[in-house]
C-alpha cells in the first residue's frame, strides 16, 4: 500500500556530497521521500511548472543561480525552499526567502527534522500541489515614489531632474531625494556629465540578488549632485544589458531605495507592456523597471509637448499608465515649452481632456521655455520656475490622491447580476 511521503527536488553541483547522500537515502528507503536531481536552474523551474506536487526544494548555497529570484520562484510554485550551506558563502538566506538553512554536511535526522517542521507530506493518491504558509515578510516602504515618463524628445528626463531639484530644495521633504535613471536607454549620466559609469542600477540589483544591504551600502551605489541637492542612481550602461535586471532582485532594490531615501524620483521609459498585454514574458521582463515604478508610483508625471503630435503621444502615454493600473488621480500631465497665453493653455488642456476621455483627474502642468541647455552643460541648477513648479505639483497631487489600497490576494470576484450585459437580438439554433 502506497504511503504518504515527501517529494523533493534538488539543485546542486553534480559532485556535492549532500546531493549524493539525499539520493542514496531516497533509493534505500531510509528517507520517506522521492528525490529529483536538477543540474540547472532552468531544469528546476521547468520541473516546478510541470504541475507535479513537491514538498520542498533543496538549493546549494554555492551556486550563483541560488539567489532571491530563484527562491521566489520556488515560493511562487507553493513549495518550501531550503538552502544547504556552502563554505565561504555568507548570506542572509532567511531574508532572501529561505525557510531553513541546513549545514553543508547534514545528517538524515537533521533533514527529517526540517522537513517535518516546514514541509508537507504528499499523499500517494493526491496530485494537488502543496502550499506553504511560510510567506516571506513584506516590509512596507515609506518613501513616496514619483514616476516621470514621456515620448522621446519631450523633455521627460530634464523634467525628472527639475522635479528632484525642486523636492531637494523643499524644506517639507523628509530625508534625501534620489533621482533614479530606470530607462533602458539611460541618459542621466550624459545629462549630469558623469565621469564614472559605475556603480549604477546594475550593481544595485546585483547587490540585492543574494543579500539585504544596509543603508550605507545602498547609498554607496549613488552619486551626490551637490549643485542641485539630490542623489543620482545611474542607469544601464547599455540598453542590451536589461536581462541583468532580475524582477525579484529589482523589486528588493526598489524597496531599499524607498526605505533609505525620503523621495525617489524615477525617470522611466513610457513602455509598460507586459505578458498580459502582448503575450511575451521577455517583453515584460524587459520593462521590469518601468512596470515596478508604475506599480508603486504615488504620482506619475506624463510629459509631452503642446503640438499636434505631442498631444497625441501624451494621450497614448496617459492611456498606457491607466492600463498598467495607475489611478487617474495619480497621473499629472506635463506640457513642456508651453505657450504663455492663458487662452492657448486652456485650449491645450481641453484638447488633452478630449483625447484621454477625462482620464486625467488633474489639470496639466505648463512648463515655460527656459535656458535649460546652458544649465546642463555648466552643471548648474536648472532655472526657475521649473523645479518649484514640478515640486509643487507633486506635493499637491500627493495630498489630493486617495490612499493606496492594500494589496489583496488573487481570489475569485463576485459577478453582480446584470454587470455582464445582455444578449441583443434572437438566438438562432
Amino acid at each position: 500500500m502506497a504511503r504518504d511521503r515527501f517529494v523533493l527536488a534538488g539543485l546542486a553541483r553534480a559532485r556535492a556530497p549532500w546531493f549524493r547522500d539525499v539520493a542514496a537515502w531516497s533509493m534505500q528507503a531510509s528517507l520517506p521521500a522521492e528525490f529529483s536531481k536538477c543540474v540547472s536552474a532552468e531544469e528546476l523551474r521547468a520541473l516546478l511548472a510541470s504541475g507535479r506536487p513537491f514538498s520542498a526544494v533543496l538549493l546549494d548555497a554555492g551556486l550563483p543561480a541560488t539567489d532571491r529570484d530563484l527562491l521566489a520562484a520556488v515560493r511562487d510554485a507553493g513549495v518550501v525552499p531550503i538552502v544547504v550551506d556552502a563554505a565561504g558563502v555568507t548570506r542572509g538566506w532567511h531574508e532572501l526567502g529561505a525557510v531553513a538553512v541546513l549545514p553543508a554536511t547534514f545528517e538524515r535526522a537533521e533533514l527529517l527534522d526540517v522537513l517535518g517542521a516546514y514541509a508537507a507530506l504528499v499523499p500517494a493518491e493526491d496530485a494537488t500541489p502543496t502550499e506553504t504558509d511560510a510567506a516571506a515578510p513584506v516590509e512596507a516602504a515609506e518613501a513616496p515614489l514619483a514616476l516621470v515618463c514621456g515620448p522621446g524628445g519631450t523633455g521627460a528626463s530634464v523634467s525628472a531632474i527639475a522635479l528632484a531639484q525642486g523636492l531637494a530644495a523643499d524644506e517639507a521633504t523628509a530625508g534625501p531625494v534620489l533621482l533614479a535613471d530606470l530607462c533602458r536607454h539611460a541618459e542621466q549620466a550624459m545629462l549630469h556629465d558623469a565621469r564614472d559609469v559605475a556603480p549604477g542600477v546594475q550593481e544595485l540589483v546585483e547587490l540585492h540578488r543574494g543579500a539585504r544591504p544596509g543603508r550605507r551600502e545602498v547609498h554607496a551605489q549613488t552619486f551626490r549632485v551637490l549643485e542641485r541637492g539630490y542623489h543620482l542612481l545611474l542607469g544601464l550602461r547599455r540598453a542590451r544589458y536589461w536581462p541583468s535586471i532580475r524582477p525579484r532582485a529589482f523589486a528588493a532594490a526598489l524597496a531599499s531605495l524607498r526605505r533609505d531615501f525620503g523621495v525617489v524620483v524615477c525617470d522611466v521609459d513610457a513602455d509598460f507592456e507586459g505578458e498580459a498585454e502582448g503575450g511575451s514574458l521577455d517583453v515584460e521582463e524587459r520593462n521590469t523597471m518601468a512596470r515596478a515604478a508604475a506599480a508603486h508610483a504615488a504620482v506619475a508625471f506624463a510629459v509631452g509637448r503642446g503640438d499636434l503630435k505631442g498631444l497625441h503621444a501624451l494621450g497614448r502615454v496617459v492611456g498606457d499608465l491607466r492600463g498598467v493600473g495607475v489611478p487617474s488621480s495619480r497621473i499629472v500631465p506635463v506640457l513642456s515649452v508651453a505657450p504663455r497665453s492663458p487662452k492657448a493653455r486652456a485650449g491645450l488642456a481641453r484638447a488633452l481632456g478630449d483625447l484621454t476621455d477625462g482620464a486625467c483627474a488633474t489639470s496639466p502642468v505648463f512648463l515655460p521655455r527656459r535656458r535649460v541647455e546652458e544649465a546642463l552643460v555648466d552643471g548648474t541648477p536648472l532655472p526657475a520656475p521649473l523645479p518649484a513648479t514640478l515640486a509643487g505639483a507633486f506635493t499637491a497631487a500627493l495630498a489630493a490622491a486617495p490612499a493606496e489600497p492594500a494589496p489583496t490576494a488573487d481570489v475569485p470576484e463576485r459577478v453582480e447580476p446584470g454587470s455582464l450585459g445582455a444578449w441583443s437580438g434572437s438566438l438562432e439554433a
